[in-house]
């Protein structure tokens, strides 16, 4: 039986109640949601500040380090032994004494074998090398007596830093009373300073925490992301122009568009696994070197700048494509001499963000040996190299207290790097696009 009620109209006073209640409600919702997204956007943010202020907190003293300046006589017999001023002979010189006798004569020359191995041990050990490179870079200056500035033992820093106590039992401490005397005495003197670092930005690997340096790391990164540049970027703009607009829409096309997105999800260890087994195991090709390394970042990196390119090239009107096919163009030229360009600015963004992430990658690097301990600065893309990120890996693992600090600093070395990356991208894009 059908229901035949009617129900009464709504009277105007009690609609606008009605209304008005609905709007209470809906605003009160839309207020929750804007409380949540700032509270994300806020606790985002927060995290942000600790992470840098970590960074920096830990980063920024490890840019510096405590040095001593000593008063060194430069011997003629005992810096160039072979009398002829060769970069051999002065390797070869006795630099280390006259090192310690400058230090010994600082302090007053104190007697006796505890005293002076105590002494010593204020001093970094590769005082002896910095001494003779001085050398090398100041002939004239051989035969006289110069202030030279060596870098104090990554022990003797942490006291001036306050992470060794004197006030802590002497047998519980890495340093002995006598120590903290001669450098009280050092400090007294004003002959020790707390300066930047130049071991940092111009050493290498090292297992002494004050000498070790970032600069083969970061010369081995340039030129592994060099490779990577060369390879990827030419390969993923040519794929994406290929895909699309000249490959035809079948179910092959598909399948590859399928698996080109599927590979920007793969993780980055898998591709260095794919290095290992291919271009080492297979190919025969040595580890650890740049060449390797850009390979595999820039198999890693395609996807990413292929999808980027993708989309900028469907970013260009069809209207642009239309013109230039009514005045005569053909298809290439089309695409070489009117989408390419208009694109560019998108292709250009993709790569170097693709470029900035493979710069950050470290399990690739790790799987294809170039976690090794490398002390020389490379020379080209087939010498053996490590990268920043493995740097900071490696460092990290070390037990020093200075590695900690140094590992903070190479952080903020490889993150401007990352930023000036990004910062590029976005100058790029903002000075060749083209509006219509």
């Amino acid at each position: 039986m059908t229901d035949t009620t009617v129900t009464s109209p709504l009277s105007p006073k009690e609609a606008a109640i009605r209304v008005a209640a609905t709007l209470k409600t809906r605003g009160r919702s839309e207020s929750r949601f804007q409380g949540l997204g700032l509270a994300a956007i806020s606790t985002a943010i927060l995290f942000l500040i600790l992470l840098f202020a970590g960074i920096l907190s830990n980063g920024i003293p490890g840019m510096f380090q405590h040095y001593v300046i000593l008063e060194v006589t430069l011997d003629q017999e005992r810096m160039d032994p072979q009398g002829d001023m060769s970069v051999e002979s002065l390797y070869a010189g006795d630099a280390g004494t006259l090192v310690n006798e400058a230090l010994l004569n600082a302090l007053g020359n104190p007697t006796g074998r505890k005293a002076k191995r105590a002494a010593r041990s204020i001093m970094s050990s590769a005082s002896d090398l910095r001494l003779t490179e001085f050398a090398v870079a100041n002939p004239s200056l051989i035969g006289q007596t110069v202030s030279v500035k060596f870098a104090l033992d990554d022990d003797i820093d942490s006291f001036m830093r306050g992470f060794i106590s004197r006030e802590t039992p002497e047998a519980e401490r890495r340093i002995n009373n006598q120590v903290i005397e001669f450098v009280d005495k050092l400090n007294d003197a004003g002959r020790i300073s707390y300066e930047l670092s130049d071991y940092l930005f111009f050493g290498s690997a090292s297992r002494n925490a004050e000498i070790a340096g970032i600069k083969g790391a970061l010369i081995g990164s340039i030129f592994t992301l060099a490779v990577c540049l060369v390879i990827a970027f030419p390969l993923g703009v040519a794929t994406a122009v290929y895909l699309e607009e000249i490959a035809p829409k079948n179910r092959i096309t598909e399948i590859i568009e399928i698996n080109i997105n599927n590979l920007a999800a793969v993780p980055s260890v898998v591709f260095g696994i794919m290095g290992l087994a291919i271009f080492i195991v297979t190919f025969g090709m040595p580890r650890s070197i740049p060449l390797v390394g850009g390979i595999v970042l820039a198999l890693m990196t395609l996807p990413t700048i292929i999808i980027s390119s993708r989309a900028a090239i469907r970013a260009v009107p069809p209207s642009i494509r239309d013109a230039a096919l009514g005045v005569g163009a053909s298809k290439m030229q089309t695409i070489f001499h009117h989408v390419i360009p208009l694109a560019l600015p998108g292709m250009l963004t993709g790569t170097i963000i693709g470029m900035a992430q493979a710069l950050g990658e470290t399990a690739p690097l790790l799987m294809i040996g170039m976690v090794a301990f490398i002390v020389d600065i490379p020379g080209g893309v087939a010498e053996p190299a490590t990268a920043l990120p493995v740097q900071i890996f490696m460092w990290a693992d070390f037990a020093e207290r200075m590695f900690i600090q140094k590992t903070s600093a190479a952080i903020i070395v490889l993150l401007a790097f990352l930023i000036t990356m990004n910062a590029a991208a976005i100058v790029l894009r903002k000075k060749l696009e083209r509006r219509w």
